[in-house]
């Protein structure tokens, strides 16, 4: 028999294999604190260039019947957060699917802003969830210059070109601007969670105070719309359903198992904070 006949004959069990298969709910891996720039250190992080391939794959599947996000994340850059929000919104209304997020230990800030591009949202009991506000730190270097010996220069055209630099003394009037940022920010995190949740949320507390709950407290409050896990509301929803797991991409050095080692002795200190902040986020969530 050549290879051809071989081919033929093996063709109506392949078709009908596939038809078969049953409805796939696709899930997606949003893992991370959410930054534009990620550090080599950073193990896992959230931007929408390193989720676009990711989400891409998960909506194009054929037998798709839902999108599943699998949020675990403290937060972090205001912008990134909005952007894949966006994005899973648009592939959401194009291929008419609904999509489910799941948080997982800690869905807060940018990462509570991640799962309201869901249709809807669940939470494990013991998650924790909100923390719906803005903030920002860095650190003073400029005492570190002055103990060293060492004068930084910086030449600008405009009066706030150089607001808040971290080797110069904090200025009052620099603050009170951050402070207004952070306002206007916090009015748009506000408005994105009013259009998403809508009605379901509880008047009975300040929900936009950046207060954190448990996922139980959070279904309460009408943050989450139950307590649930992936596997346990998908096999209620869709019991015929496979999930496939969709994975980001990582940092090349995370990807070879490097995550930890600055890639040049001169970035070692600005790796070294930056992987300090991203400690300190979770840090805030016990994690």
């Amino acid at each position: 028999m050549s290879v051809t006949d071989k081919i033929a004959a093996r063709l109506p069990k392949i078709v009908a294999d596939r038809a078969d298969r049953g409805p796939v709910v696709a899930a997606v891996r949003l893992h991370g604190v959410i930054t534009p720039s990620p550090s080599p250190m950073a193990r896992n992080t959230i931007n929408l260039q390193n989720v676009e391939s990711a989400l891409t794959r998960a909506f194009d599947h054929d037998r798709l019947v839902a999108v599943a996000l699998l949020v675990n994340s403290p937060g972090g850059a205001p912008t990134q957060s909005a952007l894949v929000a966006e994005r899973i919104r648009e592939l959401a209304a194009k291929k008419r699917v609904p999509v489910l997020a799941f948080c997982e230990d800690v869905a807060a800030s940018g990462g509570y802003w991640l799962a309201c591009a869901a249709d809807e949202i669940y939470a494990h009991g013991t998650s924790l969830v909100g923390s719906i506000g803005v903030v920002s730190a860095g650190f003073g270097l400029n005492g570190l210059l002055e103990r060293h010996g060492v004068e930084r220069r910086v030449y600008t055209a405009g009066e706030h070109k150089v607001r808040l630099d971290p080797f110069r003394p904090e200025k009052p009037e620099d603050v009170e601007w951050l402070r207004g940022l952070h306002e206007e920010l916090h009015g748009q995190f506000v408005d994105w969670v009013r259009e998403r949740r809508g009605s379901k949320l509880s008047d009975s507390v300040d929900l936009f105070s950046g207060e954190v709950w448990t996922g139980a407290k959070a279904a309460e409050l009408g943050l989450v719309d139950g307590v649930g896990t992936l596997r346990g509301v998908v096999a209620k929803r869709y019991p015929d359903a496979d999930v496939t797991v969709a994975e980001p991409r990582r940092p090349l050095l995370a990807r070879l198992g490097l995550a930890g080692s600055a890639t040049r002795s001169g970035d070692f200190l600005l790796d070294g904070l930056a992987a300090l902040e991203e400690r300190a986020r979770w840090s805030r969530f016990g994690l």
